[in-house]
This record gives C-alpha cells, structure tokens and sequence, in this order.
C-alpha cells in the first residue's frame, strides 16, 4: 500500500529544506582571499608577468587533464570560440551541436562565422547519434558535443561517427569541469575540449574559461584567438603557424589566482557530490514504474552533481512534480510553460531568427556559406518530449548523504503512488 502522499494531505518525506548552494563558491575560504591578497599587494594584475599565475593555472590544469596544452580564458564562450578557432572552423562550415546546452555553445558557433545545426538529445540528455548522423552535410566540418549537469554524453559513440565521418570534435565540457570518461577526461577524447569558470560551475573564479588539447597547432592557433597582441610578445621562432589577430580574450592575474586555489580543490569537490549522487542512485527503486533513469554510459566518471528522471509522459511527469514539491523535494521539468531554460534551443531567438550584427545576414547569408540551415521552435520534437518529462535534481557540497537518500526516498514515495 503506497503511503499517502503530503499533496493528498501526508507526511512529507523532506521536513527541513536540503540545503542550497554552488560548488566551488561554496569552497571559498583564506586560501582564495590570500591569492588574491598577493596579487594585488604585488600590482602585477597583467597575465604576462614572471611566475604568471594564468600561466601556473594552465600548466597545473593541463596537467591535472593529462592534456599536453592548456590556455586560460576570460569565459566558457570564449574557450569554445577559441577551439573552434583552432580546429580551423569558419564561415561557410556547419558544427553540429545539441539542443540541450547554453546558448554560449551556439553563440561561439556564429562568433567564427560558423553556422549551427542543433540535433536532438536522447535519454543520455546528451546528443542522439541517430540523428547527428542524419543531419552530417558536405558543409559539416565539426561535431560539438555538450556534457550537460556533469554528465558526460555517448562520448566514444560520438568520437567514432566523427571519424567515420571526417569530423573534428571539441567538447563543451563547461558544466562538466573534472568529469570523466572510461578513464579519460571529459574534453581530452575530441580535438579540443573547453572548461568554464563560471560562478555557477563545478570550481568558479568568477568567470573565466579553459582550452584545452594535445595538438600543437590547435593550441596556437587558440592562443592567437585569445590575444590579438600575442605575435608581439614572441619571438618570429616561437610559433609554428603564421599568426593571426582576432578578438582579445586575455585574462588577469586575479581571475588566475583564483582559478588555481580552486583546482586544487576540485577532486575534494567532486568527491563530495559523487558520494552524494551514489547515495541518491542506491536508495532509488530497482524498477520504478512510472519513469526511467536518464542513461549514463560511465556512472564512476560522471561528476555526481546532478540526477535525471524521465517520466514515462508529459501530464504525469505534471503530477510527479507537484507531488514532489509537496514532499519538500524542488523539482519541475526542464521544459515547461514557466520561467525560459535558456539550455533549451527553442528560446535560442537570436539563432532561430537568424539575427545578424549587420545588415549582411553574416553567418548565415555570407557566399562562402553553400548549405540551406532552417530553423524552428519545434525542429527537435524529440528534445522537446524528453526534457518536457525530464525531472533533474542537484547535489551541491553542503548537502550530506543523507539530503540525497531523503531526494530518493520521495521520490520512490511518489512513484509508488502515481507510476
């Protein structure tokens, strides 16, 4: 007999609210305070300084990744700009990314004059190999995979069908900061992966955005991206490629010594949020009848800083919310007639409606761009579906395992009742 509800006048399962907060804001302590201290009692802000800390971060970074180079950013946007950059995207090619992820990720697209082609996710919450193969053009040059929430995507899959195909891969790892892969980090599997350090990420100094990668080229290639000026502070020897000037991306030595304090305690971060989310997985039912799992093809790997259920339609996955709510658990779907995620393609204006920052029309009207990339509010119906039933719930550290056994328990309380 399933216990009574708390909406149908029951005993909440949650009596005190779980406790709220980020991840590496929460972290925050003297360490980040006396890094800071340092820097500015030194006045030396500027990044290109003797023993730099941007330049420590990314040595540390790209060490900590196993990736041969690293280079620190201003944003997660930029980082991504900056990979596309350097694996040569361009105007007139298409990049193939999901209909789930930040806008960030399309706009960095547009901002190399490069054009979008969102594909659906599957139960992963991550790209559906079925149709990013579908939607593979002569125009195609790049597939642009996004680990959303901490959970790394059908990441091999994808690797495979870009190389089938011809396909350079960079991998928005920015809600996935330290998130592996059988094995490997998650951003070292592609061409070029990209981290933010965004306050809302899994280690923050604010803002602030990592490249990352094995390839020499594309890494110089990225550093000219990022630095206008950079041909001016090396010597003709100490680049390969024939230097280029774009946009400046640069970053400070605060950003930097922050970002260094806060790599350092990045496994202690995702220690925390991974017991957390193996809590929450065991307390779970076995066989849950009203709803399935959101797929995770490495659950030791995945950060541990978030959890998905699909419910099996979009009216009780209604019911399953407001019944959660109830039992003092938050939850909605990810995509419903409330407040816009802007995760979500179909609020993407600027992309759907093809907004330019001229009268040109650029990326999507420049000559040298051959294809024919329509977009619509309801282009990925499949996407839509998913995240319309998709309850997803957070695990931050100043939760304990018992906050995530509570999340489960009603859970299972409320799929007892309704499923």
């Amino acid at each position: 007999m399933a216990a009574r509800l708390a909406i149908d006048g029951g005993t909440p399962v949650i009596a005190e609210p779980i406790p709220g907060g980020m991840h590496g804001p929460s972290m925050i302590d003297q360490r980040e305070i006396d890094a800071v201290t340092e820097v500015l009692r030194s006045g030396k802000l500027f990044r290109f300084v003797e023993d730099s800390n941007v330049g420590n971060f990314e040595s540390e970074a790209a060490a900590h990744l196993g990736a041969k180079h690293a280079l620190m950013v201003n944003s997660g946007t930029s980082a991504i700009i900056c990979g596309l950059t350097g694996i040569g995207i361009g105007p007139g090619d298409e990049v193939i990314l999901p209909g789930y992820t930040f806008i960030a990720t399309a706009a960095a697209i547009v901002g190399v004059g490069a054009i979008p082609v969102i594909a659906e996710i599957d139960d992963s919450l991550g790209l559906d190999l079925a149709d990013v193969e579908r939607k593979i053009t002569p125009h195609t040059k790049a597939i642009l995979p996004v680990h959303m929430q901490g959970v790394p995507c059908r990441l091999e899959a994808i690797v495979e069908l870009a190389r089938k195909h011809d396909l350079k891969v960079i991998e928005d790892c920015c809600q996935c900061v330290g998130g592996q892969y059988k094995g490997k980090y998650a951003g070292t599997w592609g061409d070029a992966g990209a981290w933010s350090l965004n306050y809302y990420k899994v280690i923050s100094c604010g803002e602030g955005g990592l490249v990352f990668t094995d390839d020499y080229d594309i890494y110089e290639r990225a550093a000219f991206a990022a630095e206008p000026g950079l041909p001016m502070w090396m010597s003709d020897s100490e680049w390969q490629s024939k230097p280029f000037s774009r946009q400046c991306y640069r970053t400070s030595e605060i950003l930097g010594a922050i970002a260094r304090v806060q790599l350092s305690k990045l496994e202690d971060i995702l220690g925390h949020t991974r017991r957390l989310k193996k809590a929450f997985t065991a307390e779970l039912a076995d066989d849950p009848k009203g709803y399935i799992r959101q797929h995770v093809d490495d659950p030791t790997g995945e950060c541990g800083i978030s959890a998905a259920i699909i419910v099996h339609d979009l009216e009780l996955a209604k019911k399953y919310a407001d019944a959660l709510r109830a039992e003092g658990l938050n939850a909605g779907t990810a995509y419903n007639e409330g407040f816009p995620d802007r995760h979500i393609y179909t609020y993407w204006d600027s992309i759907l409606f093809k907004h330019s920052p001229d009268a040109s029309g650029y990326p999507w009207a420049d000559p040298r761009y051959k294809g024919d990339v329509e977009y619509s509010r309801d282009m990925c119906p499949q996407t839509l579906s998913i995240l319309g039933r998709a309850l997803r719930f957070g695990f931050n550290v100043n939760m304990q395992e018992e906050h995530a056994r509570l999340m489960a328990a009603a859970i299972n309380k409320v799929d007892a009742a309704l499923g």
